[in-house]
């Protein structure tokens, strides 16, 4: 599913037009974005977390060379399903 499809079942369940969820898809998106950069997890019950997690710096390979190189410490985020999800997954 790609984000037109997701909005036009946002609206469909939400009973809202299509702009209605987009505008409400695009604050959830900005809310988990603003979220995250201020390091906080944001759960939602029934689906999951998102947390952004530290990477330590390590050493990789070039794959074209070989040579090693230093890949810097950054953020990733990371998400963990909730049991309802992965239930409704799996059924």
């Amino acid at each position: 599913m790609n984000k037109p499809q997701l909005i036009e079942q946002i609206a469909k369940h939400g009973g809202m037009v299509k702009a209605e969820a987009a505008n409400a898809l695009e604050a959830v998106c900005r809310a988990v974005k603003a979220a995250l950069r201020d390091g906080e997890a944001v759960a939602i019950p029934g689906f999951g977390t998102f947390e952004a997690v530290a990477k330590p710096e390590r050493q990789g390979r070039n794959p074209q060379t070989g040579e090693a190189v230093t890949i810097a410490a950054h953020k990733a985020v990371k998400f963990k399903a909730a049991k309802a999800l992965k239930d409704a997954a799996n059924a």
